[in-house]
């Protein structure tokens, strides 16, 4: 399986890209997976070109190609005026509409105050949810006074357990009746959504 760790942090090193490792990290002790990591900030000149000319450059194109052939995403951005960056956005503004539709996505974000921990909820689950992604149940924030206190590294492994298993379950055979034959031919099993639910409720 293959997980794309898109980051959005602008500094070096940055809180943002410390909880895309902590997740990638927690996901890989569930799971076997090939990571690509993204770093968005490599990217903010071909992502402004891309605006006026229409067209990719070298390693933005190479960005989306691998979230198109992704299992899976973990996508993180640091809070920006109560919302994600402006470069995280921008880059999804020039993806392929369809890049993500029915890919699984860990969504997580970094800040300075625990008072932007809803943007989780009304600005990054609702962009995913209007490009059809199939957002994981637990989102993950971190203000400044989360590292090295309680609760982080479980909401962590919690996140990082139900992006895997939504990823076994989207590229394993499945023990449910058998997909139509196009489905077959095509080469892959559709496992229900509510089947997917149903499972990591029971974990």
């Amino acid at each position: 399986m293959k997980l794309v760790v898109l980051s959005a942090g602008l500094s070096v090193p940055s809180s943002t890209r410390l909880l895309a490792d902590r997740l990638t990290g927690a996901v890989q002790r569930h799971a076997s997976v090939d990571v690509e990591v993204v770093e968005l900030r490599d990217l903010a000149v071909e992502i402004a070109h891309h605006f006026t000319n229409g067209f990719p450059g070298r390693r933005l194109a190479a960005a989306q190609e691998a979230v198109a052939a992704a299992d899976g995403l973990i996508v993180v951005t640091p809070v920006f005026s109560a919302s994600y960056s402006g470069l995280f956005k921008s880059f999804f503004d020039v993806l392929d509409p369809d890049a993500v539709v029915g890919k699984p996505v860990l969504i997580a974000a970094t800040g300075g105050s625990a008072r932007h921990s809803l943007v989780l909820e009304h600005a990054l689950r609702p962009l995913f949810s209007y490009l059809h992604a199939v957002v994981v149940p637990t989102a993950v924030y971190a203000a400044s006074e989360d590292w090295g206190a309680q609760g982080l590294p479980e909401r962590i492994e919690r996140a990082a357990g139900e992006l895997t298993a939504l990823m076994t379950g989207l590229s394993a055979p499945s023990s449910a009746p058998q997909p139509a034959k196009a489905d077959q031919e095509a080469g892959f099993t559709v496992v229900p959504f509510a089947e997917q639910l149903a499972a990591l409720a029971a974990r």
